[in-house]
């Protein structure tokens, strides 16, 4: 049971992170310049608070560490770019979509054993964010918005593809959360946000970087080795849901067939994918 609530808890803070950028433009209250470097600089600060007490240092040194913060930081501002035009919901379901469709590419590139079960499942997938970037329509996502959130998920994929063979996750993320700080600072510099920075605005992006970033990557980290690798990648299917929910209930967003056909697609697809992981015991 404990295991479930941290789970649970690790997949809303995840999700949250949608909801609180688009909340935070939305109303207008913060730039997403402002909010991307917020988010880092305050995450940065909490997650090394945390390498701290467990009596660690930051690797900053690391080699090849400036490939994963530039990934880092692609991902963290297209992720607030986006949110200027996307719904909640649809940004988190881009974003997971193309984080899955990059790592999938990348065990391709790599040369990994790729079972015809998990070309299907990426072949769905893709198909479901071509249904979902398809112009016309009232219920299309805005071009630009959709662009942004499928970079910043080739960001994160690229991300998650650096680190998985760091020793110490936490301590890398908290790494390079510190290195990518100067990188949101250098955008807020060179794009100058139109908007104001008021004091909910800036609640919103600690939160965001303090609570669903910062702590949320902390529980993750600590949840994760005690999650089967198939149990721990089905737990974020649920992320996009979670993010539609909270966009409805928070922004009043509403569900459109076209983003229900998406995420059933690609939804389905990368759990094809992770069924026949589970039953060839490849991971």
């Amino acid at each position: 049971m404990r295991l479930l609530v941290l789970t649970t808890l690790t997949m809303i803070a995840f999700a949250a992170n949608s909801v609180l950028n688009r909340l935070a433009l939305a109303d207008g209250a913060i730039g997403p310049s402002a909010f991307a470097a917020l988010r880092l600089g305050s995450g940065a600060v909490a997650l090394a608070a945390l390498v701290a007490l467990r009596g660690r240092r930051l690797p900053l040194a690391e080699s090849g560490r400036w490939a994963a913060v530039a990934a880092l930081a692609v991902y963290v501002l297209g992720f607030s770019y986006a949110y200027l035009s996307l719904d909640a919901g649809i940004g988190a379901l881009i974003l997971f979509g193309a984080v899955q469709i990059t790592m999938f590419a990348g065990a391709v590139l790599a040369r990994e054993p790729v079972p015809p079960r998990r070309w299907a499942g990426a072949a769905l997938a893709f198909a479901g964010l071509a249904w979902l970037f398809w112009p016309g329509g009232h219920d299309a996502p805005a071009p630009l918005g959709a662009a942004l959130m499928a970079a910043a998920g080739v960001g994160w994929g690229l991300y998650s593809l650096r680190g998985r063979g760091a020793s110490d996750s936490l301590a890398a993320t908290a790494a390079n959360f510190a290195l990518a700080v100067p990188l949101g600072l250098a955008a807020l510099l060179l794009v100058p946000d139109g908007a104001p920075l008021t004091a909910p605005g800036i609640g919103l992006a600690l939160t965001s970087g303090v609570v669903t970033s910062g702590l949320g990557y902390a529980l993750w980290y600590r949840v994760l080795p005690e999650l089967p690798a198939t149990i721990a990648a089905v737990a974020q299917l649920t992320v996009p849901l979670i993010a539609m929910a909270g966009g409805a209930l928070f922004l009043g967003e509403t569900l459109t067939l076209r983003f229900t056909g998406a995420a059933l697609l690609v939804l389905g697809g990368i759990g094809l994918s992770l069924l026949r992981l589970n039953r060839s015991g490849s991971r």
